[in-house]
């Protein structure tokens, strides 16, 4: 009878789980793995193909405007105040803008940064902005294709994708701020905030990463490259700023660590794959946006499109990639905009942005992936 009993519950405690699983509708999602580093060492990125697809179908680039008709009479001998695309013709210039109208501002049209009575007029801030952004897509096209972009290049819909002000922008984080009672000491950290996974990591590790064009390039390194130390070292805190950081990247684009280091040895350049030569120029030119183009604008910005502390709005790796590894799908979205893919001529003292500067020293080699 014992055994009857021992049966009998076990029987009933195998359907029970069996219709556990079976009506709760849990099944593990369908997964799609892409290896980019060496057979064994686990550098694999894992996606599930729901993501994936989810991911694709909010990066759809637009499909470019039909080729301009030829033409010599060039926009800056035509129109009044035309200083950036002075040396485009008449008909790429006006079918630029009527691209640049669909990227940036589709329900507001040409009105978003033109008095459409005078349209030389320069009253609107935000034509004063699309001038400065303008130059910068010229600039990441220009300076930074060999570096970071490639032939892919950018366009203003790369950011902004169909909004007068890009999703992803942020601005210096000054955390709590109590009016009363005790100052709160919490070293800049354990607060969830997105840029850091929503960990208690340092909330504002952007600012003092990516803000500062003339950052010593040694701030984010925190490992050792000896086995044994032979300088004092960096506090915990730059390796908790650091790893910040590393989180907004991945989150940014969408992928682990091992898209960019071998685990195993996260310093070693010669074990890492081309992707962190790749970052390593991001996080440059990022502060080359930010230091030469947007901060500049703080005081063309009114103050509702300022931070709290009054700073400018600002790029960092989401802006571009929106959470893929290559924006827009990796889409070629400079070549049929040559406009944008070179420097013009700009009437007056424009500023311009320094050239990238060298890659590592020890660049990674190109692994040879596993068959899958």
């Amino acid at each position: 009878m014992k055994t009857f009993f021992t049966v009998l519950g076990a029987s009933i405690a195998f359907f029970l789980t069996i219709a556990m699983f079976g009506t709760s509708g849990w099944v593990r999602p369908p997964l799609q793995t892409t290896q980019n580093g060496f057979r064994g060492t686990g550098m694999d990125q894992i996606h599930t193909r729901a993501g994936v697809a989810a991911a694709k179908d909010a990066n759809l680039a637009p499909a470019p405007a039909d080729p301009a008709e030829p033409g010599e009479e060039l926009a800056g001998a035509t129109y009044e105040n035309v200083q950036v695309l002075k040396n485009v013709s008449v008909n790429e210039f006006n079918r630029l803008m009527t691209s640049m109208t669909e990227w940036v501002s589709p329900e507001q049209g040409c009105t978003y940064c033109h008095n459409t009575e005078n349209m030389a007029d320069d009253s609107l801030y935000q034509k004063k902005v699309a001038r400065r952004m303008l130059q910068m897509t010229q600039a990441i096209n220009t300076n930074w294709k060999e570096k970071h972009v490639g032939g892919t290049g950018v366009t203003c819909f790369t950011c902004h994708r169909g909004q007068p002000v890009p999703a992803n922008i942020w601005f210096t984080n000054p955390g709590p701020n109590h009016t009363s009672g005790f100052v709160p000491r919490n070293n800049g950290q354990n607060m969830a905030s997105p840029s850091v996974g929503l960990s208690s990591l340092p909330y504002d590790t952007l600012t003092e990463y990516l803000a500062d064009k003339n950052i010593d390039n040694n701030a984010i390194r925190v490992n050792a490259t000896t086995a044994l130390p032979t300088t004092k070292g960096k506090p915990i805190q730059d390796a908790e700023k650091t790893y910040g950081l590393m989180i907004h990247m991945s989150e940014g684009l969408g992928v682990n660590c091992t898209f960019c280091h071998n685990t195993r040895a996260i310093s070693n350049w010669s074990q890492s794959t081309p992707q962190r030569t790749t970052a390593w120029h991001g996080i440059r030119m990022v502060r080359d946006l930010n230091g030469n183009y947007l901060e500049p604008l703080t005081s063309t910005f009114p103050a509702a499109r300022l931070g709290v502390l009054g700073d400018a709005p600002k790029v960092n790796c989401t802006t571009c990639h929106n959470g893929q590894s290559k924006p827009l799908n990796g889409a070629q979205v400079i070549e049929p905009y040559p406009a944008l893919a070179k420097s013009t001529e700009v009437a007056g003292a424009a500023e311009t942005a320094p050239a990238a500067e060298p890659a590592p020293t020890a660049p990674a080699p190109t692994p040879v992936p596993a068959p899958q």
